[in-house]
Parts: C-alpha cells; sequence; structure tokens
C-alpha cells in the first residue's frame, strides 16, 4: 500500500527550484501537445517564448500584459501569506476598471491636471470596496471566502456589462457597448513611442517593491507572516486578526482596482466589456510562481505575459488556438503544485494486514 507521509525536514532548494522544474515540465508538455496537433513543437515553442522578446514593439506589448498580472499578484501573495484565500482580483480589477471609467467620463473632456489622478483613486478605492464585501462576510459571519470572492467575480463582470449597455454606454457609439473615449487627461502618459507600455508598468513595480518591504521588513509584515503560519500563536501573540485580514485584503483590492483602472485609462482609453482577458485568474499563478513573494512575482508576472503574447502571436503564425495559453496556464499550475506537494511529502510504501 502506498501512502502519503510529512516530510521531516523540507529541502530549501527544491522550495526554490521548483518553479523552474514545473516550468521545465510545462514545456515538456507542450511540446508533446504540438506534436499531436501536427505542429513543429520547436518552432511553436520559438513563436510563443522567444517572439514577444524578439522587437521593441513586442516587448511594449509583453510590459502591458505585465502590468494588471503584477498588481494584482502582489495583493493575492499578501492575501495567501496571512492564509486568506482570496480568489477575487478578477472582480476587484472589474470593478476598478467600472469605478475609474464612472469618474472619467463624470469629467467630460476636462483638461484639469486632477482628472488622471482622481480617476485612478476612483478605480483603486472601488476595488477595495469591492474587497471589503467578502472580508465583512467572513469577519463577521465565517463565510467561505474562497466562495465570496468567485461569486462577486461574476457580479462585477455582469454589472460591468449592465453599464456599458446602460448608463455608461456612448451615445454617439451605434449602439456598441462600450462608453465614450476618455479624455486625453484622463489617460496615463506612454513611456515610448515604439509601444504602448504606459505609466501603470511602473505603478505595478513600484507596488511590488512597497509589498516586498511591508512584508520582508516591517512589523506589519511580521505580523502577516506569523498569522498566516500559524493563526492561533498569533492570537495569543496579541496580534489583531481582524486588522491584519482587513489590511491585506484591503491591499489586494486596490492594487487590484488600480489595475483595472490603469487598463481603461492606459491601453484601451474607454470601457468595453473585455477588459480582461482572465488577468485576476492568471494572477494566482503569477503569485505561486514567484512563491508568493512581491519580488519574485515580477519574474513571474513577466513570464506569463509573454505567454500571452506568445499566444496571440502562435494563433497569427501557426494557427494554433488561443485556448492553449489558458491551457498551459493550468497545466504550469497543476505542475507548481505537484512539486510543492512533494517538497512538503513523500510516498512510502507499507504493507497492510488485512484480517
Amino acid at each position: 500500500m502506498i501512502r502519503v507521509q510529512a516530510r521531516t525536514e523540507q529541502s530549501r532548494l527544491m522550495t526554490f527550484a521548483s518553479p523552474l522544474l514545473a516550468i521545465v515540465l510545462t514545456l515538456i508538455f507542450g511540446s508533446i501537445l504540438f506534436t499531436a496537433l501536427g505542429k513543429d513543437p520547436l518552432q511553436a515553442l520559438h513563436v510563443l517564448l522567444i517572439m514577444p522578446l524578439s522587437d521593441a514593439y513586442n516587448v511594449s506589448e509583453m510590459l502591458v500584459k505585465m502590468g494588471p498580472l503584477l498588481l494584482c499578484a502582489v495583493g493575492l501573495s499578501l492575501c495567501y501569506r496571512a492564509n486568506l484565500w482570496n480568489i477575487g482580483a478578477e472582480g476587484q480589477l472589474l470593478a476598478g476598471a467600472l469605478g475609474g471609467s464612472a469618474v472619467a467620463l463624470a469629467f467630460g473632456d476636462s483638461e484639469s491636471m486632477w482628472v488622471l489622478p482622481v480617476t485612478l483613486l476612483g478605480g483603486i478605492a472601488s476595488g477595495m470596496a469591492w474587497s471589503a464585501i467578502p472580508t465583512y462576510l467572513k469577519l463577521k459571519f465565517n463565510s467561505n471566502l474562497i466562495l465570496t470572492t468567485i461569486m462577486l467575480n461574476y457580479i462585477a463582470l455582469y454589472l460591468l456589462i449592465w453599464a456599458v449597455h446602460g448608463p455608461l454606454r456612448d451615445p454617439m457609439g451605434f449602439g456598441f457597448p462600450e462608453s465614450a473615449l476618455f479624455s486625453d487627461a484622463a489617460l496615463l502618459p506612454v513611456l515610448s513611442d515604439s509601444g504602448r507600455v504606459h505609466l501603470g508598468v511602473v505603478f505595478a513595480v513600484l507596488a511590488a517593491l512597497v509589498a516586498w518591504f511591508i512584508l520582508s521588513k516591517s512589523h506589519l509584515g511580521f505580523k502577516i507572516r506569523v498569522y498566516g503560519a500559524d493563526e492561533p500563536a498569533a492570537t495569543y501573540a496579541g496580534f489583531n486578526a481582524n486588522g491584519i485580514s482587513w489590511f491585506v485584503m484591503l491591499f489586494a483590492g486596490a492594487l487590484a482596482g488600480l489595475a483595472g483602472v490603469a487598463e481603461v485609462a492606459g491601453p484601451i482609453g474607454q470601457l468595453t466589456p473585455n477588459v480582461s482577458p482572465g488577468y485576476g485568474y492568471s494572477a494566482i499563478i503569477v503569485a505561486y510562481l514567484g512563491r508568493l513573494h512581491p519580488a519574485g512575482a515580477i519574474v513571474s508576472a513577466v513570464f506569463l505575459a509573454i505567454l500571452y503574447m506568445g499566444g496571440d502571436l502562435a494563433q497569427i503564425e501557426m494557427g494554433i488556438p488561443i485556448a492553449v495559453v489558458g491551457m498551459f496556464q493550468g497545466v504550469l499550475l497543476f505542475f507548481l503544485l505537484a512539486c510543492d506537494f512533494f517538497i512538503r511529502y513523500r510516498l512510502v510504501s507499507s504493507r497492510e494486514t488485512v484480517a
């Protein structure tokens, strides 16, 4: 009989090496898949992983996709380190896009210097408000955080769809479900003439550095780590469990909201139903691939952004379905969790006597 046994000591080397091992296993699986689809696996992997970095424009587009992934992943990393299973980054991102768009459209064609800061604050506040709902339900009624955050993702999506078909629809848009274009004063500055990369990417990197400082260098970060590792011990030590929960959830909501408003005020320039291709869900993979560390999330966000960009190129260059990217993300998470499982546990054989 095979049974699972906890390891008495976990390998630190394997803890850091497991993301690389998971990536290698995913690439091997991808090669087998591309062969089954009748595609040259080497060419497919080249298009998927190398072409997104082949020129300045592609790199710029990759960075555009990295920004929201990183912002959402940084907030989720703090939640997961506190053992709070927030799956709601997608809904908080959509709420930020909706709230920020409402603010930007309320200013109309104003060219005031305050339009962009207030628009960004509107998105951040909306993301925080959306994350406050499941936090309150958990702390007040002990509701399941995973279920409430997932359900709120769908509510946020349909609120956004309602808004672009109703109060925020462009009256001059010939009935298309999208808002009017934002004024120039509400748009994030573009950082490069060779692409669409904008100031939101800088916000994402700064957010990761701030979160790293909080988690690694502050007393609050120490409380978060202790609370996540052993909640009874944290409570016995006098840590405010509710305060920690509110902080990490609102922090995650603020960053996801910033990601949403940065999308509509950045490359899109208006509110549309397709604000996010699933950034909030992919950010879960980014957080785990980065070992739930804000600095590690930067590297993993770049990798997932390359996959997003490579998926678009693979569809154009080789006719590979875009769904392959989603499958790659799922397989990557599967292998990562499998590697982590074998870091913590091992399989042992034992004989079982049947009476």
